[in-house]
C-alpha cells in the first residue's frame, strides 16, 4: 500500500467520490473481504461487489489475496493508499486566468500549493527509494508593523542566496501594501524536481 494517490483523471474522482465507496476505502486498511464488509457496512454482498469491481477498475482498491472459504473462493480486497488527493487541475481555475503569481495577494499562493500537491503526489506514486525530502513550518510575529518590510525583504534575500548557490533563481518579491499582518506563516518544502534524477 503506498503513502498516496494522485486522482488527475475525472473518471477514477467519479468512481471514488460516491460516500459507499469512501466508506469501502475507509475500512479497507487491511485485507477485507466482500461478505466481511458488506456486514460491516449492513449492504448486502452483491451490492459491495459491484462497488469494489468499480473501485478495483478505477486502481482505488487492489485485490490481493484468495482465499477458500466454506467450498467457494473469495476475493481478500486492500486500498491502494493510505490516503487520496484530488489533482487540482480536475476543475481548474473558474473564470479565466489566475492573477499572475507575482501579485501580492492570496492568488498568488494558490498555483504554488497546486504544483506542490500536484508533485508531492506523483513523488509519491513513483517507483524511486530514494526521494528525500525537506519540509518544515514556522509562525513568525512581527513586534511592530513597519518590521513587515524587513521582514519579507529577509526572507526573499535568503531564498535568493541558496537559489543563487545552487543555480536557479525566484521571481522578484512584490512590494508591501499598508494592510499587511503582523504575523506570518512560513512554510519551506524541498524535494526531487520530477523526471530528474541526480547523478
Amino acid at each position: 500500500m503506498r503513502d498516496v494517490m494522485l486522482i488527475e483523471d475525472s473518471g477514477q474522482a467519479a468512481a471514488i467520490l460516491n460516500p459507499l465507496r469512501l466508506e469501502i476505502l475507509r475500512r479497507s486498511d487491511e485485507p477485507r473481504t466482500c461478505t466481511e464488509l458488506a456486514e460491516a457496512l449492513g449492504e448486502t454482498p452483491q451490492k459491495i461487489y459491484y462497488h469494489l469491481k468499480v473501485l478495483e477498475r478505477a486502481g482505488a482498491l487492489e485485490r490481493v489475496e484468495e482465499r477458500r472459504v466454506r467450498a467457494i473462493h473469495e476475493g481478500y480486497y486492500r486500498a491502494a493508499a493510505r490516503s487520496y488527493w484530488l489533482s487540482p487541475k480536475l476543475v481548474g481555475p473558474i473564470g479565466g486566468s489566475r492573477r499572475a503569481r507575482a501579485s501580492a495577494s492570496l492568488g498568488a499562493l494558490l498555483p504554488l500549493a497546486e504544483e506542490l500537491q500536484t508533485d508531492v503526489g506523483r513523488l509519491a506514486q513513483s517507483e524511486r527509494g530514494d526521494n528525500v525530502a525537506l519540509g518544515f513550518s514556522a509562525q513568525v510575529r512581527l513586534g511592530r508593523p513597519e518590521d513587515r518590510s524587513a521582514f519579507l525583504s529577509d526572507l526573499q534575500n535568503a531564498i535568493q542566496s541558496i537559489a543563487k548557490r545552487y543555480g536557479g533563481s525566484i521571481p522578484p518579491r512584490p512590494t508591501a501594501r499598508e494592510h499587511e499582518p503582523d504575523a506570518f506563516r512560513l512554510i519551506v518544502a524541498c524535494y526531487p524536481r520530477l523526471g530528474e534524477r541526480s547523478a
